[in-house]
């Protein structure tokens, strides 16, 4: 049975554009433009029109296709709400059973976006073969699941989501997965995942490197693809079996539902006097005050690695007495005379652990330390404690324990930061300024200073506040302690790395 998806008019004369249902089932599409062009109104178009007549299944990064649960019958599966084990047995049963889902990834993280989109797609297509029924699979922002070059994500989250990307494109055919792609930029896309789409509709462009390619995949001259930057919103240019043999411009129809972002819209700002205006966004109201931030629950840390020197002493023969005299602890004042003199060096703050360490390594060899040195992990420790700057008296509190086992909780990059910042707020002094905090994480830029704290705020490890006069405050829920007001755009006084 042929099935006609009415996708608007074209642009020249008007004339209806239907899209072969069927021949999109088996060969698949690509929809790309720029953020604006109308990609996400083409898809809910398509989706709305071919909805009576196959199961459909929504990859849903923003949450803006949800809203066709009201309409048109969809089950939302809130991703988020679920662990990749039990997304691939939800998306066992939405084949067995035909029904038509939107997945909301909506509040996850892109790693977690990632893992969660992987494993659901992974459930379809390895659904039993009783289950091979036609289904539409719509994926939104799909650079985002099929990224052309690692990102920041990690390798094992990137590949798995990109197998899956890979799988519904290129073997989901004979599974009855019928994948339709949508990105803002093809040459953020991975090849192999476009190259298998034998139907395109694209939108407004500006990149030439964008513009190539696209016009490559419709079989145009380059001096051509100049096009893709006049397009209007809501224009597409439609080319593949299922549509048209030739190039056509769409212009597409309008839709029965909505997204819940849409297009910002001009409003008038409210009419605030500026002495209220700061009272509404500096003074924290009473809930705030009243529940501080609780400190999310953190993985245990990871054993620490081995280390390399020991494994060489242990493989070389060595004498009796010598062999016992290695194995006891170093002397800890050699320890700390030979970290004086690393950390004496003004660019030490801005070199790697790991090129202190062998520093430090070597120092203890050419000053004859006999026994056991720090390991890496108690030197970055030894170190976050010194450059957090607290005399001998502090450092054997009981209050300044309490802070270096809260530290001890944290990754690694926030260790130093964090006991900084306890310093400062353990003697009642000035919260550290930016340059200070770019310092401890062993960096010369303010801004990664203050990206790393609103992380760490994310996390619940602080709470940041500002004064009336624009100094920083820092509180440490986990403590019960919080800084004096500070100025944070102060230079860092330059001095002695602190005492041992």
């Amino acid at each position: 049975m042929k099935v006609g998806i009415d996708m608007g008019t074209a642009a020249g004369d008007g004339r209806p554009v239907e899209m072969d249902l069927e021949e999109l089932l088996a060969t698949r599409l690509l929809v790309q433009g720029n953020s604006g062009s109308g990609k996400s109104h083409l898809l809910r178009r398509l989706l709305e029109q071919s909805a009576p007549w196959v199961q459909q299944c929504v990859v849903d990064p923003e949450g803006d296709f949800v809203t066709l649960a009201d309409r048109f019958g969809h089950v939302v599966v809130d991703a988020a709400a679920h662990s990749e084990g039990a997304l691939q047995r939800v998306a066992a049963r939405v084949r067995q059973h035909r029904v038509s889902v939107v997945l909301n990834l909506e509040g996850a993280e892109v790693e977690m976006q990632m893992r969660l989109a992987a494993a659901f797609l992974g459930g379809l297509f390895d659904a039993d073969r009783d289950h091979w029924y036609p289904m539409l699979v719509v994926v939104d922002e799909a650079q985002l699941f099929a990224p052309a070059a690692a990102g920041e994500v990690s390798d094992e989250a990137r590949k798995a989501s990109l197998g899956a990307m890979t799988n519904l494109m290129c073997r989901g055919r004979k599974r009855g997965l019928a994948g339709v792609i949508a990105t803002q930029r093809l040459a953020k896309l991975a090849k192999n995942v476009a190259a298998e789409a034998s139907n395109f509709l694209m939108g407004r462009t500006f990149l030439d490197i964008d513009m190539a390619r696209a016009a490559d995949l419709l079989g145009m001259e380059r001096r051509q693809a100049e096009m893709f930057r006049d397009l209007a919103r809501g224009h597409f240019v439609a080319l593949g079996p299922a549509v048209s043999r030739r190039p056509l411009p769409v212009r597409i129809g309008g839709v029965e539902t909505s997204g819940r972002g849409g297009t910002p819209k001009l409003m008038p700002l409210p009419e605030t006097p500026q002495a209220d205006a700061r009272d509404l966004i500096l003074t924290p109201d009473a809930e705030e005050l009243a529940s501080p931030v609780p400190l999310p629950p953190r993985r245990p840390p990871p054993p620490p690695p081995q280390d390399i020197n020991a494994l060489l002493r242990m493989a070389r023969p060595r004498p009796a007495a010598e062999s016992a005299e290695t194995q006891a602890e170093a002397d800890p004042a050699q320890l700390d005379a030979v970290l004086r003199e690393v950390l004496a060096d003004p660019d030490s703050a801005f070199r790697s652990d790991a090129v202190l360490y062998q520093d430090f390594l070597v120092r203890c060899r050419m000053n004859r330390v006999r026994g056991e040195s720090l390991d890496l992990p108690g030197f970055r420790r030894r170190v976050s404690v010194i450059r957090a700057g607290v005399d001998l008296e502090s450092a054997e509190s009981p209050d300044w324990e309490r802070a270096v086992a809260a530290a001890a909780t944290l990754p690694e990059e926030m260790q130093g930061v964090f006991l900084l910042l306890a310093r400062a707020a353990m003697e009642r002094a000035p919260c550290p300024s930016d340059a200070q905090v770019a310092r401890a994480c062993g960096s010369r830029s303010p801004g990664r200073a203050r990206r790393l704290l609103s992380y760490m705020e994310q996390r619940g490890v602080i709470v940041l506040r500002t004064a009336l006069a624009g100094e920083r405050i820092v509180a440490l829920p986990g403590l019960g302690w919080q800084t004096r007001p500070g100025d944070p755009a102060a230079p860092d006084p330059a001095g002695d790395p602190g005492p041992v």
